[in-house]
């Protein structure tokens, strides 16, 4: 165990040298405070991703176009009512309906602004279960509604779509049709869905008379044999839509399968940000072993009059490891506090921007890990300077000008 005077000794000889540790302090810090913030962000979506998947939504099955390139449906490819009455047909699904989606011109006054709208049938209840959301204000839209509209969560905001926040009661004027407010979504965590119109598919037939196409149809199904409903899904459209299997212009995807995706590719994404935040701390390291052989060939007459004192080869390696120990520790904890800043002000400022699910998530184990990681790459990058500052001889040490 290193002694209180060795530890002493090193504490003045990097005070006598704050320049330099000052900079090899900043070199890891960075590393550090970019891994903590990625790891947080990262922490925090795999935590919204497994709030989704716990949710109501997990028994719930898409049946969606298949895309051109990620950019829209496949020109001629249309889910219709038929569709949604064969996969009805299919083992395991228990209901289906259609959502229609489209683009419209919402105003107020003078304010104008383009958003998505959704038709749906509000007599199936699932639906809103797949959106995992519930109303914040007013109530949801029932049977027979018409030229009413449930508005997203950013409409009860100043500034967020119009000037002024709108309340229930409310008329809005969408296409040129004018609506009344009947109902508030809660908040999602992203602009678009929070910035969408909700009415039924009797109303949005009727605002888009040449609409042919369901955007997405909604099956709930048996979750215990969820995999094989999704064959039978597949089976069924197959069959009736004239496909051979492979050339379907659908596909069906449960939502246990886009939140796997989507962790996947969260993987992906934080797994490559921190190896590069890792070649940073790497980078840190080789410097941190660069200033200490520095310091040891600086100090290399003051070594050999420590060991002409009778100071042991094992407490010259003590006192340069400590060195490079402490610089570590003290570069982590600065790197984990600035990272926390960094992240919370992130976080507010996204849940500001309407990014509610883009929060970080912060635990101790985080912390703490981060600030030994440092101490321990620290003490690593140290253990060759220190070797090399135990095994100098100290007369030709003290022979040294």
């Amino acid at each position: 165990m290193i002694s209180k005077e060795s530890i002493n000794y090193s504490l003045r000889n990097l005070k006598h040298n704050k320049g330099r540790s000052f900079l090899t302090i900043f070199s890891i810090l960075v590393g550090i405070a970019t891994i903590f913030i990625f790891i947080s962000f990262g922490w925090g979506l795999y935590n919204y991703a497994d709030e989704l998947t716990s949710s109501s939504s997990a028994d719930k099955v898409l049946i969606m176009p298949k895309t051109a390139g990620g950019f829209g449906a496949v020109e001629g490819v249309v889910l219709n009512e038929t569709d949604v009455h064969e996969i009805k047909k299919a083992a395991g699904v228990y209901d289906a309906t259609g959502l229609y989606y489209d683009a419209a011109l919402v105003e107020k006054k003078k304010e104008q602004k383009y958003t998505f709208i959704i038709g749906y049938d509000p007599r199936k209840d699932f639906v809103m279960e797949s959106f995992n959301i519930g109303v914040t204000e007013g109530r949801f839209l029932i049977s027979g509604d018409m030229k009413k509209v449930v508005l997203g969560y950013n409409y009860m905001l100043p500034n967020k779509i119009f000037s002024n926040p709108l309340e229930l009661n409310d008329n809005i004027e969408a296409n040129g049709v004018n609506f009344k407010v009947v109902g508030f979504m809660e908040e999602v965590g992203n602009p678009q869905d929070d910035s969408q119109l909700y009415v039924t598919n009797d109303q949005f037939e009727d605002m888009f008379p040449d609409e042919e196409s369901y955007g997405q149809i909604i099956a709930e199904v048996d979750i215990k044999n969820i995999d094989k409903v999704n064959e039978n899904i597949e089976k069924t459209l197959r069959k009736s839509r004239g496909q051979e299997e492979g050339k379907e212009d659908f596909y069906v995807q449960s939502f246990d399968e886009l939140i796997e995706a989507f962790s996947s590719a969260l993987n992906i994404i934080i797994g490559f940000v921190i190896m590069i935040a890792l070649i940073s701390v790497v980078v840190s390291t080789i410097n941190t072993a660069n200033t200490m052989i520095t310091s040891v060939l600086e100090r290399y007459k003051e070594i050999g009059v420590l060991k002409a004192m009778g100071s042991r080869n094992s407490s010259i390696f003590e006192i340069f490891l400590f060195e490079s120990a402490f610089l570590g520790l003290v570069a982590g904890f600065l790197g984990v506090m600035f990272g926390w800043l960094v992240s919370f002000v992130g976080g507010a400022i996204l849940a500001n921007l309407g990014w509610g699910f883009l929060q970080p998530y912060f635990s101790v184990y985080l912390f703490v890990g981060l600030v030994l990681f440092a101490g321990v790459t620290g003490a690593i990058s140290g253990v060759f300077p220190a070797i090399r500052a135990a095994k100098i001889n100290p007369v030709d040490a003290l022979r040294t000008e």
